[in-house]
């Protein structure tokens, strides 16, 4: 009898990562890190919490770090085999584990200098970039829709979740004794106002069900009122003079941003504005976009396609879209961007401000009255950017509390996610038999407001508890 164990994003939002045991196999599904809350992320100091010579494959739903940051502990733990991911995601994991690799080792050395002067022990970062590298060695990229044997008993198949380049619901197909059974993981649903991309695709069938609840207890704002709204804030910074900061998280976030605010210089409404990427990982991963331009949607790619009709397929981009968009590479051209006082769009990360370039651009715009900052994703508790959404009079960097008189905004329907509605949309197309249904990947409150929302149509979910195995 097949086995599940839930050993992530139940608790809360991060962390993914359920172990799939069988009479013949065990895979792994996800592999994420804990982020968010200083207590939460201490998770990923405590080790892989099962025997990593016990498995046989490992599959992953997307590139996102939640999902996948913790794959070069489980290599480093001795695990040699293969790493299951659709071909876009395998270009895309190697910047995010090749960054969050940097940053460890970067933060973990100023901690050490601390520790060295107070005559501490040392400590290590929870990977290098030497391991990020041994990891990319065991992945495989595969197409959408190719059903492939991983491990005995064992065939995996991914289909577009319409979340991020590459994101994938994961079907896994078991057969023990000559009975197959269906595992689904949503991975995480996209949201179907979003650019680029194409609508999560649909599933009809599964034994288990394992989806995500993110904005389980919300709806999204309509594009078209997100739109204007994103419209009126760059119309009043362009009338006071302001700059505008857009923390935004580097792979489809950012993407995104580009797009709608290319879809306005088309419509001749960005009159004053220069747009600047600063940051190098949303650089490469716009580049990876670029690359992948056959998985647009056929809406998007058009309106691209029609700003430069005279330029071969392969040249026309993001860019050509939006031609007053500027790379910020080095440090010395981030620096140079808070000598600018007005007239400028920064998109920058850390998407939640815990990190990143986007802190010492608040540092140097937040006390200004003319000023506008715009959140357009989600803000976990305990991160700076939900504490400047829930109205913080302060800001802190550096051991300085910045006063906060620069406009704040949240534009909830860019959000990646399927909203309640969505997600129960989403669940309709399941025929016959309902499938055993758990919420992960979702907030307390999230979860619960989904399931009663569920139970009314007849669905029975349950929310699982870190640890807890089932069978099936």
């Amino acid at each position: 009898m097949a086995k599940l164990t839930f050993y992530g994003a139940v608790a809360g939002v991060t962390g993914s990562m359920y172990l799939l045991e069988t009479d013949q196999s065990t895979v792994l599904l996800d592999c994420g890190l804990f982020q968010g809350r200083r207590e939460e992320e201490e998770a990923n100091q405590q080790g892989l919490p099962f025997n990593t010579s016990r498995l046989d494959a490992v599959v992953l739903s997307h590139a996102h770090l939640d999902h996948s940051g913790r794959l070069p502990l489980l290599v480093g733990e001795g695990y040699s085999g293969p790493i299951y991911m659709t071909r876009p995601s395998c270009d895309l994991i190697e910047v995010l584990l090749k960054d969050a690799a940097s940053l460890q080792e970067r933060d973990v050395a100023w901690e050490n200098k601390r520790r060295r002067r107070a005559g501490k022990e040392e400590i290590d970062p929870l990977y290098r970039l030497e391991d990020v590298e041994e990891t990319l060695g065991f992945c495989q990229g595969l197409k959408y829709h190719q059903r492939i044997t991983i491990a005995d008993g064992v065939e995996v198949r991914f289909v577009d979740a319409g979340h991020i380049l590459g994101s994938a619901i994961v079907e896994l197909f078991i057969n023990e004794g000559g009975v197959e059974k269906k595992l689904v993981f949503s991975g995480d649903l996209g949201n179907s106002q979003a650019a680029l991309l194409r609508d999560p695709e649909v599933v009809e069938s599964a034994d288990v069900l394992l989806l995500e609840s993110t904005y389980g207890d919300r709806e999204h704002r309509s594009m078209a009122d997100t739109l204007l709204e994103f419209e009126q804030v760059i119309e009043a910074a362009s009338e006071n003079g302001g700059n505008i900061l857009i923390p935004s998280f580097a792979v489809g976030r950012t993407q995104e941003i580009i797009f709608r605010l290319g879809e306005l210089y088309q419509q001749g409404k960005l009159r004053h504005q220069m747009i600047y990427l600063d940051s190098p990982m949303a650089i490469a991963v716009t580049e990876i976009y670029h690359r992948y331009q056959s998985v647009y949607n056929d809406d998007d790619r058009a309106a691209i396609d029609s700003t430069a009709p005279a330029l071969r397929a392969s040249q026309k981009s993001l860019h050509t879209f939006l031609p007053t968009l500027r790379y910020s590479t080095t440090t010395e051209e981030s620096m140079a961007l808070n000598k600018l006082d007005s007239g400028a769009i920064i998109i920058a990360g850390s998407g939640m401000c815990n990190g990143g370039r986007i802190r010492h651009h608040l540092k140097h715009n937040l006390w200004r009255q003319r000023s506008h900052v715009i959140f357009v994703g989600f803000q976990a508790i305990g991160t700076p950017g939900r504490a400047l959404v829930d109205g913080a009079e302060y800001f802190a960097i550096g051991g300085e509390r910045i006063t906060v008189r620069a406009a704040i905004h949240t534009l909830g329907g860019f959000s990646a996610h399927a909203s309640q509605s969505q997600l129960i949309d989403w669940l309709g197309h399941f025929q016959g038999v309902k499938p055993r249904l758990f919420l992960v990947h979702g907030e307390q409150d999230a979860k619960q407001a989904l399931s009663e929302a569920l139970s009314r149509l007849g669905w029975k979910a349950r929310i699982p508890h870190l640890g807890e195995t089932i069978d099936f």
